[in-house]
């Protein structure tokens, strides 16, 4: 891709720069107009296009109305047509000035001091050719009914005075044609259109973090957030995740998602461009950094230099940063002097005079094995040497090798190195010895074998070592009692592979070794071998046994008497080899089993620890729930509570939504030893208060200090940069309520009391910790891939503190309370409890089984009051069981002592899951009170005044199958009647809920038309 050249990125990025905010542009304005505007009034004696003065006495054409002496007046002015250009959303300022009725005498029309706006979509102007009684019929589309904040009444010699109004209104999506016309209708005011401008807003074209981001439309919506893709400006170059920038609504940029950096070799200036790093200088990484001056030993010769060349002789090391100083190799060791004790050597020497400047010296150490009379004749040692601490990469100034041959001469060789000496072309530097070993001690026992054993001795038996290096003198064992972990061993003498061992305690265990001995000293000890003595019950039996065998052997002959001790004796060896303790295990049981625990040979049952409920719920011991607000520096709780996460570790990757205090990002977390997972990420916009900065970081303190399956996990928070984060475990499905709209009528009953339980379980956790949610809700539950359902957002403290214009939180009575699902004594007294939150609950329940319905539909929070003040309680949705309705009313008991607590709501929840057959459907159980007709008749849509297809889908809040139904013909009642599930199909209409839906009202159609038919004869 061609780039400009520095110098035009930097006064491209110094204009941008300039106009950073947002672009309003225009595609009408009347008030530059001086001829006729030409637009088209019906009928002709409505309204009329004059030329006129605004309030700064400039000429302007306007249209004017005043038919209030005439009944019935519908005025239509249509504007000539005007091209969008690609924008989806525009807005229309309208300056006009309205006469006040009340100071028109004699008025005997309608008088009116409003008047309505309304736009139709085309690919051409529709003016041309068109008579007035297609425009009367035209199907505009309504945008609003605009009314004047302020009418003029006084007339004077010179004229009206004139007060101004000035109304902006926007409308979208448009996506039907090139462009469009506006109509304004009269009914029966006295005004005059001043001024018409229509305009859209996009956001500019901007360089912002070494990006260029072209200009950009806005979205359909107030609310949409449109991407646009950036691209690096010259010599920079793309981080971890593609560049984009969200325009909002407002034509705004929002914060970008990554960046570009200046690329290696080149540093950012203020102008947003990436300078060349001069002669002498380099930059060796991507980013922010500036060029730096060549470290001692190199140098550059060009511009750009991402690395600085080392001068001769000099290198760097792999591990070396390119900032680092070049260095040499290190010179040979000094003074090296060897000690030889039989076949050991340790040899020791003094540092290079000459380390090459570095902190990175080691040494190799070569062993050669010559033969005596010539010592040209080398080859390397075998592998059997030992070297302690190692041959390669010491750090110390000696070393011991051992297991040399005897009676041999070696020559070692000592190597200096350092981090450079594999980038020289020359040997490292070395200094060499020769030596001779004497006599060696013999090497290990390679096995030992049981011959016999009794209550209180065994009987041991091994082969010589296969290397003697001499001849044997004796041979030491050495043994302890394997529960005693080699306290207190004991050391006995024997002058052949063989010995005796007594005075042991009867059935237990014991760890054996043993060593050979020359005249040049002990070899080391084999490895640990276990062996049994038997126990007394044991030995007894086996000698009665064998008593028994000869005495009935005395009864026959001297020939049957060698054949029974024969037999004795094989009986015997083969009852010791059959035995728990025999020969043959013992022989070959080695000493790993010396690791097992003692309480494995001790007979006692071992400890067993149940693991907690898979829901966490543990009665004893549960901790208590710590307000943040109570410390005197909140941030102390923040840190106390939460885990402080380097920013380096979260990878942001796409916006999910804005929050109360700044955006929410779906990203990932890669954590020290951990591999990476996604997370949502809540930002801290950028100017924020201090006070502000509280009220965020107090919900990761509230979050912190949870830990059950159902309750949002908190990962940690990011508070020493910018921007401060809060990041918790991401939920993939989102809040629950959008969820269950997203798959209304899609899961088993069974399922939906699986979530609710899950919901029940983390609340009975937070009731036990002494917290009260006070806003539990199904916007405020998210879900996960797996469909667990886990409580979030605490912080409504916030709502009941400062002004909000959410009218969820917005109470009649003062202060900010979601009403709907607030219990009375809360929105009354402000008496908050986990009874209150138990009423939220019956709340959610009713949500969930309604799929995400409003609860009170669209009655006003005050009608709410009312409605629960004259106990009125929501009727059960449709298909509900009745026992879950049961439940609902349950929690919404006025008085809160009677509402069940969350452990009895977990249980009864437990107890539906157990027995599916109560989840049976149940009709309402609604208690009798003054309740507005209309609240009960909520759980199915009132069809007595549907006259048409569109009014009937309306009904039953199925709009979005509109133009379905009238693509395919469906465009009477009477065709309905007869829709099957198949047809549904056709339709789209995919999903098992809305299916079901449909298919209840389409029969009380049915059962309705039968009810009015007449009866048939007899």
């Amino acid at each position: 891709m061609a780039v400009a050249s520095p110098a035009t990125w930097a006064a491209v990025a110094l204009c941008l720069i300039s106009t950073a905010y947002a672009v309003e542009e225009t595609v009408m304005d009347t008030r530059t107009a001086t001829a006729e505007l030409g637009w088209i009034s019906f009928p002709a004696n409505g309204w009329e296009e004059v030329s006129g003065y605004d309030e700064n006495l400039n000429t302007i054409r306007t249209y004017q109305v005043c038919n209030v002496f005439e009944p019935s007046q519908n005025n239509w002015l249509l504007t000539t047509y005007v091209d969008r250009r690609a924008a989806q959303r525009v807005y229309v300022e309208i300056r006009f000035t309205v006469r006040d009725c009340a100071s028109i005498p004699s008025v005997l029309g309608s008088c009116k001091e409003t008047f309505n706006l309304y736009y139709l979509e085309s690919d051409h102007s529709l003016s041309e050719g068109r008579g007035v009684e297609y425009w009367t019929t035209a199907p505009f589309l309504k945008v609003d009914t605009i009314a004047a904040d302020e009418s003029f009444s006084q007339v004077d010699f010179g004229g009206r005075l004139m007060k101004v109004n000035t109304e902006v209104r926007s409308f979208g999506p448009l996506s039907r044609g090139r462009g469009f016309h506006l109509a304004f209708q009269d009914l029966g005011a006295c005004m005059s259109l001043l001024a018409v401008r229509v305009f859209y807003k996009k956001c500019p074209s901007v360089v912002q973090n070494f990006a260029f981001f072209p200009e950009t439309l806005t979205g359909a919506e107030s609310t949409s957030l449109v991407i646009a893709r950036g691209s690096c400006i010259a010599s920079a170059e793309e981080l971890d995740v593609p560049i984009k920038l969200y325009c909002n609504g407002d034509g705004e940029w929002m914060v970008p998602i990554g960046s570009c950096s200046c690329k290696a070799g080149y540093e950012p200036d203020k102008a947003n461009v990436c300078q060349a790093c001069p002669q002498g200088t380099f930059k060796s990484f991507q980013g922010a950094g500036l060029c730096q001056q060549c470290p001692p030993n190199s140098l550059s010769t060009a511009e750009a230099a991402t690395l600085c060349g080392c001068r001769n002789g000099y290198y760097r090391g792999d591990v070396d940063k390119p900032e680092d100083t070049c260095t040499s190799v290190p010179s040979a060791p000094r003074n090296l002097v060897s000690v030889v004790n039989e076949t050991s050597v340790v040899l020791e020497w003094s540092p290079p005079r000459d380390t090459g400047h570095r902190g990175d010296l080691v040494y190799n150490v070569l062993c050669r094995r010559c033969h005596s009379s010539e010592r040209r004749t080398c080859q390397s040692c075998e592998d059997s040497v030992a070297f302690s601490p190692g041959r390669r990469g010491l750090r110390g100034d000696h070393v011991e090798i051992s297991k040399l041959r005897a009676h041999t001469a070696y020559t070692f060789d000592v190597q200096a190195i350092n981090g450079v000496s594999n980038k020289s072309p020359y040997p490292a530097q070395q200094l060499s010895i020769n030596i001779t070993t004497n006599q060696a001690a013999p090497s290990l026992v390679p096995i030992m074998h049981q011959v016999s054993s009794t209550s209180r001795s065994f009987s041991l038996s091994w082969p010589p070592p296969e290397q003697p290096n001499g001849i044997i003198l004796d041979y030491e064992i050495r043994f302890y009692d394997k529960l005693s972990a080699g306290v207190n061993s004991s050391v006995v003498q024997s002058g052949g592979p063989g010995a005796v061992l007594e005075g042991l305690r009867p059935g237990t265990g014991y760890l054996v070794q043993v060593r050979a001995r020359t005249v040049a000293g002990y070899g080391a000890f084999s490895k640990e071998m276990l062996f049994h003595t038997l126990t007394d019950d044991e030995y007894k039996s086996e000698l009665g046994q064998q008593l028994s065998l000869i005495a009935g052997s005395l009864v026959c002959g001297v020939v049957i008497v060698s054949l029974v001790a024969i037999a004795i004796i094989c009986t015997r060896r083969r009852q010791l080899k059959e035995s728990v303790y025999g020969d043959k295990l013992q022989q070959y049981t080695t000493g790993g089993e010396a690791n097992l625990r003692p309480d494995q040979f001790s007979g006692e049952a071992p400890t067993v620890t149940f693991p907690t409920m898979s829901d966490g719920h543990s009665s004893p011991g549960v901790k208590i729930y710590i307000d943040p607000f109570t410390y005197e520096d909140p941030n102390e709780a923040v840190h106390e509570f939460a885990k402080e996460i380097d920013p380096n570790c979260v990878k942001i990757e796409e916006v999910l939504g804005a929050g109360e205090f700044g955006e929410v990002y779906k990203g990932r977390l890669k954590l020290v030893g951990k591999k990476e997972f996604p997370v949502a990420i809540k930002t801290l916009k950028a100017g924020y208060s201090e006070r502000q900065r509280r009220d965020f970081l107090s919900e990761a303190s509230i979050m912190g200090q949870f830990d059950q399956p159902n309750i949002i996990r908190l990962e940690g928070v990011v508070t020493k940069s910018r921007p401060t984060m809060i990041i918790t475990e991401f939920m993939e499905n989102g809040a629950l309520d959008s969820f269950l709209r997203r798959n209304d009528g899609t899961f088993p009953v069974i399922q939906l009391v699986g979530m609710l339980r899950g919901i029940a379980s983390g609340m009975r956790y937070l009731a036990e910790m002494s917290y009260v949610h006070r806003d539990l809700a199904a916007r405020n539950i998210l879900v996960n891939s797996n469909l667990v359902c886990k409580v979030s957002d605490f912080g409504l403290s916030r709502y009941l503190e400062e002004d909000t214009s959410d009218p969820t939180y917005t109470s009649s009575l003062g202060g900010k309370i979601p009403v709907r699902w607030t219990a009375p004594e809360a929105i009354a007294y402000r008496k908050f409890t986990s009874a209150s939150d138990v009423w939220s609950y019956g709340i959610v329940t009713w949500e969930v089984m309604s799929y995400g319905e409003r609860p009170y539909w669209d009655m006003s929070n005050q009608d709410v009051i009312n409605a629960i003040e004259q106990d009125f309680r929501l009727p059960a949705p449709m298909d509900c069981p009745l026992v879950l309705h049961q439940l609902m009313l349950d929690c919404w008991q006025k008085d809160r002592n009677a509402r069940p607590k969350f452990p009895d709501l977990v249980s009864m929840l437990d107890k539906m899951i157990r027995n599916p057959a109560s989840l049976k459907t149940g009709g309402s159980t609604v208690p009798a009170g003054p309740s507005p007709h209309a609240l009960l008749d909520r759980g199915a849509p009132d069809l007595s005044s549907v006259s048409s297809v569109e009014d009937w889908l309306s009904a039953l809040k199925m709009t979005q199958y509109r133009d379905s139904f009238v693509g395919s013909g469906i465009n009477s009642l009477s065709l309905i009647t007869q829709l099957t599930t198949e047809d549904l199909q056709r339709l789209g209409v995919s999903l098992a809920g809305h299916q079901k839906k449909i298919l209840t009202s389409v029969q009380s159609m049915r059962d309705h038309i039968d009810d009015q038919s007449p009866t048939e004869s007899l």
